[in-house]
């Protein structure tokens, strides 16, 4: 909500070839406790007036010689990035309210003035207005806020597979069927895997020599689609030498939560 002080705070112009009505709203607004009120009687001073202080209110009549408070609300709708246009125009002809709403008034005020109903519009009006400001303010810093995170993210990002580098041999994913579709360093060779060269749709053979019992833990918690931290299996080269890997893997999710592979990093323990 928006306090009484801030309001009260708000920035008004008022615009009226008739000094008695700027004297009366000057008076009126001042009395209601208004601190910040200004006044012109020049409509074509009020587009570079209001890019100048940005008012929060703008009371408009509507019939003044040369340049009236249709052309005006043209100019400010041309001029001004803003656009919620805060204007109340005052005017004595009925007719012209509603294409003064068409025009882009928030409000209006009739002539001859209730004061009271006068009070009560300005007021209403500057609550509107200065909760849409603030909802503006929010959507700014929002928008400031997520560009943040999101070049956060994508430091921490960049840190990670800095440190996936250094810290692992290899990086992999597979798709929901266990067939590589990103490798980054010498996995394929270091586990053993060769590539078909023949076949079209670069399908792998893996060797001979794994230690079954350890492959089939890790495949069953593939097949249960659960992550794996530092899982150790090994495999017996022709030569009679071991090697021993650890690896990690997590399983991925489209937004469907739909399972769609796994990815993770290893390690060789012992060489070759």
């Amino acid at each position: 909500m928006i306090s009484s002080a801030t309001i009260l705070d708000a920035s008004i112009l008022i615009v009226d070839d008739q000094e008695s009505n700027i004297s009366l709203f000057e008076q009126l607004l001042s009395e209601a406790g208004y601190m910040h009120v200004t006044s012109t009687m020049d409509p074509t001073e009020v587009c570079a007036l209001h890019r100048k202080n940005r008012y929060d209110l703008i009371l408009l009549d509507l019939q003044m010689p040369g340049m009236d408070g249709f052309q005006v609300m043209e100019g400010l709708k041309t001029n001004i990035a803003d656009s919620y246009l805060p204007v109340i125009v005052i005017t004595a002809q009925p007719g012209h309210k509603l294409r003064a709403l068409d025009a882009g008034a928030k409000d209006f005020i009739s002539k001859p003035f209730d004061l009271i109903e006068v009070k009560t519009r300005i007021h209403n009006m500057l609550e509107v207005r200065l909760l849409y400001k603030k909802l503006e303010d929010y959507n700014k810093l929002l928008e400031q806020t997520v560009r943040e995170r999101t070049a956060e993210l994508r430091e921490s990002e960049a840190r990670y597979r800095s440190l996936t580098e250094l810290a692992s041999d290899w990086y992999w994913e597979q798709d929901e069927n266990g067939n590589f579709t990103k490798v980054s360093g010498p996995v394929l060779e270091m586990l053993g895997i060769r590539v078909e060269p023949l076949a079209g749709n670069g399908s792998t053979i893996p060797v001979a020599g794994w230690n079954e019992a350890e492959r089939e833990i890790l495949q069953a918690r593939i097949a249960a689609r659960q992550p794996f931290l530092d899982f150790l299996f090994s495999r017996t080269n022709v030569d009679g030498s071991q090697q021993t890997f650890r690896v990690s893997g997590e399983p991925m999710f489209n937004q469907s939560s739909r399972f769609i592979g796994y990815r993770g990093i290893g390690v060789e323990q012992t060489a070759k």
